[in-house]
C-alpha cells in the first residue's frame, strides 16, 4: 500500500516535471520569437529612402513627394532624403509637401544636389521645412520672392515694408545740433493702390510662412526673410555660416557620415538618427507622374503649344483634314495646363494668340508676308516673356518654333504665288490651251470634249473620232483647236500633224 502511494508520488512529481518543462521551452521559443521580430523590426527601420524633386515644383511632384513621405512614415523608415534641383514651383504643391514632411513619423533631410543644382524660390521654403537641410558644394539657394500666377504687378514704388537696413534711423532720432532746427512734418503716404495691396499681402504673408518654418526647425528667420522681401541668395557655404543649412556635403555617404547621431524633431516627439551603414533605396515617380511632369517642363509646354497653333490653323485653312486639328487640338489642350501648373504671365499667352491670330489672317488674305511675319514674332516675344526669369524658354526652342512658322508662312506664300501665275480657272478664257478629245467630226468641223464639256470646234485639218486635240482660239462658242502631239508611249497610237 505504502509502495502504490510512493509510486503516485513520483509519477505526479514526473508529470508536473514535464509539464514545467513544457512550459518553460515554450516561454523560451517566445522570447527568442520576440527578440526575431524586434531584431528585423530595427533591421526594417535601418532602411532610407531617396526621392527626387528636379525641374517645377507641380501637383505631380507634390503627389509623389508627399505620397512617398507618408509611406516611409508607415513603414517606419529611418530617413527620407529628397534631393533638390529646382528653380521653384506652385505654393499650393510646396505647401502640400510641407504639410507632409510636418505629418512624418520619419524624419526628412533636403540635399541640394548634384554639383550646380539649385533650390530657388518653393524649394527653399521646402528646405526650411525639412528637420535636416543640407548642399553639395558649388549650389546655391534663395530667390523666394513669390510670383504671381498669370502675371505678377512689381511692388509700389513706396514700399509699404519699413526700411530696415543698418543705416536707416527711426523718425523720431535726431542728429546732434538739430535741436534748434525747425522740424518738417515727414511726408504723408497714400493709401496703396490696389495692385500694390495685393502685392504687399503675399510679401508679407510669404514671410510669415518662411518665418514660422525657420523658428520650428532652429533656422534663421531674418535671412529667410531677405529671401522673400529682396530674392537674396547664397552658395552652400554661406548658406552654413548665416544657419540656412545644417549640413553641407560632398555627396550623399558624407552626408549619412554627418548627420549620424542628430536628435531631430518629428511629429510624435524627438527622434536619434542612426544613418551609419544606412541602407538607402531611390524611389522614383509613377510613369504618369513622369509624363506630367515631362509635359509641365517650360520647353516642353511652349512645343506643345506650338504644335497645337500650327495644327488648328492648318485645320482652319484646309477643313476636312480632321488630323491636324485632333493632333492640334490635343497638343494645345497639353500645353494649357502645362502652363496652369506654371508660373506665368498673362502678356505672352496674349501675345501668342495675337501671333497666331495674324498668321491665320495671311492665310486667308494674303499680304505677301507681312502680317505672318509680324505674327510670328509676336509668338516668338510672347514665348520669351510667357514664364518668368527662372523658367525662361530655352533660346533654342524659341528659334526652332519660329523656324517652323517661318517655313508655314513660306509654303502660304509659295502657294499665293502659285495661284496668281496661271490663267484663268473659269469662263471661256480658261479653255485655252486646254486639251480634249474629238467625240465626233465630219470634214474641218465636229464636236469636242474638253473638262466633261462638249463643245462644237473646227479645224484648218481634217481629224477623227478619238483624237486628242488643243484649244488654240475661241471664236464666240466654236473652238479653234488642233491636234495635239502624243509622247512617250501614246506617240505610237496618235497620228502627227500634218
Amino acid at each position: 500500500m505504502r509502495g502504490k502511494r510512493v509510486h503516485a508520488k513520483l509519477v505526479k512529481t514526473a508529470r508536473l516535471g514535464v509539464f514545467a518543462s513544457l512550459v518553460a521551452a515554450g516561454l523560451a521559443l517566445f522570447g527568442l520569437r520576440t527578440l526575431a521580430q524586434e531584431s528585423e523590426g530595427a533591421e526594417a527601420a535601418r532602411e532610407g529612402v531617396i526621392l527626387t524633386l528636379s525641374g517645377p515644383v507641380t501637383p505631380p511632384v507634390a503627389q509623389y513627394l508627399s505620397r512617398e513621405i507618408a509611406l516611409a512614415s508607415d513603414t517606419n523608415k529611418e530617413l527620407v532624403i529628397i534631393e533638390l534641383d529646382t528653380p521653384g514651383g506652385l505654393m499650393d504643391s510646396m505647401k502640400t509637401i510641407i504639410k507632409a514632411i510636418f505629418a512624418s513619423q520619419t524624419p526628412v533631410a533636403t540635399y541640394v544636389y548634384p554639383q550646380g543644382a539649385r533650390s530657388a524660390s518653393a524649394g527653399l521654403y521646402i528646405m526650411y521645412s525639412a528637420q535636416i537641410s543640407a548642399m553639395a558644394p558649388a549650389t546655391n539657394t534663395g530667390s523666394a520672392t513669390p510670383i504671381e500666377i498669370g502675371g505678377g504687378s512689381p511692388p509700389p514704388e513706396e514700399s509699404p515694408f519699413p526700411d530696415k537696413s543698418p543705416d536707416a534711423k527711426p523718425a523720431d532720432d535726431k542728429a546732434p545740433g538739430d535741436d534748434a532746427a525747425p522740424s518738417e512734418p515727414a511726408p504723408e503716404k497714400g493709401p496703396l493702390s490696389n495692385e500694390g495691396a495685393m502685392r504687399a499681402k503675399i510679401i508679407n504673408d510669404s514671410v510669415a510662412y518662411i518665418r514660422s518654418l525657420a523658428e520650428e526647425r532652429g533656422r534663421n528667420a531674418d535671412w529667410g526673410e531677405a529671401a522673400v522681401r529682396d530674392a537674396a541668395n547664397v552658395t552652400a557655404s554661406e548658406a552654413l555660416k548665416l544657419n540656412v543649412i545644417d549640413v553641407v556635403a560632398e555627396d550623399l555617404e558624407d552626408l549619412l557620415a554627418q548627420i549620424d547621431g542628430k536628435t531631430v524633431k518629428v511629429a510624435s516627439g524627438e527622434k536619434t538618427l542612426h544613418t551609419k551603414d544606412l541602407k538607402l533605396t531611390r524611389v522614383a515617380p509613377t510613369l504618369v507622374e513622369r509624363i506630367l511632369g515631362f509635359i509641365a517642363d517650360p520647353n516642353v509646354a511652349v512645343i506643345l503649344m506650338s504644335l497645337g497653333t500650327t495644327g488648328i490653323i492648318i485645320e482652319l485653312w484646309n477643313p476636312g483634314s480632321v488630323l491636324p486639328g485632333i493632333v492640334g487640338l490635343s497638343c494645345l489642350i497639353l500645353g494649357l495646363w502645362a502652363v496652369s501648373v506654371l508660373p506665368n504671365n498673362w502678356l505672352g499667352v496674349a501675345l501668342m494668340l495675337a501671333g497666331a491670330l495674324f498668321i491665320v489672317v495671311e492665310a486667308y488674305t494674303p499680304t505677301f508676308g507681312l502680317v505672318g511675319l509680324a505674327g510670328a514674332l509676336l509668338f516668338g516675344f510672347g514665348l520669351f516673356v510667357i514664364f518668368p526669369e527662372g523658367f525662361r524658354v530655352s533660346p533654342s526652342v524659341i528659334a526652332t518654333v519660329l523656324a517652323i512658322a517661318g517655313s508655314f508662312l513660306a509654303i502660304i506664300l509659295f502657294a499665293v504665288v502659285g495661284s496668281r501665275s496661271h490663267g484663268p480657272l473659269i469662263g471661256a478664257e480658261a479653255i485655252k490651251r486646254r486639251e480634249g478629245v474629238v467625240d465626233d467630226w465630219d470634214g474641218r468641223e465636229g464636236h469636242v470634249i474638253v473638262e466633261g464639256e462638249r463643245w462644237r470646234a473646227r479645224s484648218d485639218k481634217p481629224l477623227k473620232k478619238g483624237d486628242r486635240i488643243k484649244v488654240v482660239e475661241i471664236d464666240g462658242l466654236v473652238l479653234v483647236v488642233k491636234q495635239a502631239k502624243a509622247f512617250g508611249i501614246l506617240g505610237g497610237l496618235v497620228p502627227n500633224e500634218t
